[in-house]
């Protein structure tokens, strides 16, 4: 790979390897990165929550919320924080646990093409500018070693049963930071595949 890249760790993050990861299917053609939001708990930003998540070190006690998610084993390839510290936990060879039933361009099971890309937020919440900035380094840096061919949202890719980024994430932003042409970034509205 690229020198920027180490057996499909990205240089520009910090590594914290989880568990939460299968193969992907032989021959793969992994061109697309999907967007989601998370907080843990919901609203709050900076703790811990999402890294004990993905790593299964979360104490389901800590937190009223975390019952609810109680077993949940998930990952995602990054995860970019309110501050703009992009963290990597699964190598972007390998599939991540992040999109689950779901469907873009004709094909299913979008973890076994996609790299899923968390940014901390809600939905409908607004995103930072150091979010959008890490995303600027973060995806041509993707592309540059996987040719992306679209950058969309959860809620494009399992339209009706999630709603991430969500209407706080500014899509026209993204794409201008890019200069990327146009149909490889999704309208702001989920459509059906």
């Amino acid at each position: 790979m690229d020198g920027d890249w180490d057996g499909g760790w990205w240089r520009g993050a910090t590594r914290v390897s989880s568990p939460n990861f299968s193969a992907r299917p032989a021959g793969a053609r992994v061109d697309t990165v999907v967007l989601h939001s998370i907080s843990l708990p919901p609203g709050e930003y900076g703790g811990d929550g999402i890294r004990q998540l993905f790593t299964n070190t979360l104490d389901w006690s800590a937190h009223p919320y975390y019952e609810t998610i109680r077993g949940l084993e998930v990952s995602a390839h990054f995860v970019v924080r309110r501050d703009g510290a992009i963290l990597q936990f699964v190598s972007i060879d390998e599939r991540a646990w992040h999109a689950g039933r779901s469907r873009w361009d004709g094909r299913a099971e979008a973890n076994d093409w996609s790299i899923g890309v968390e940014l901390e937020g809600l939905e409908g919440d607004a995103f930072e500018p150091a979010q959008y900035a890490a995303l600027e380094k973060l995806l041509p840096a993707i592309d540059h070693v996987r040719g992306i061919r679209h950058v969309v949202g959860h809620e494009h890719v399992a339209p009706g049963r999630k709603r991430d980024p969500g209407p706080g994430f500014d899509w026209c932003e993204l794409a201008a930071r890019l200069h990327w042409d146009a149909g490889r970034i999704p309208p702001a509205k989920p459509q059906q595949s």
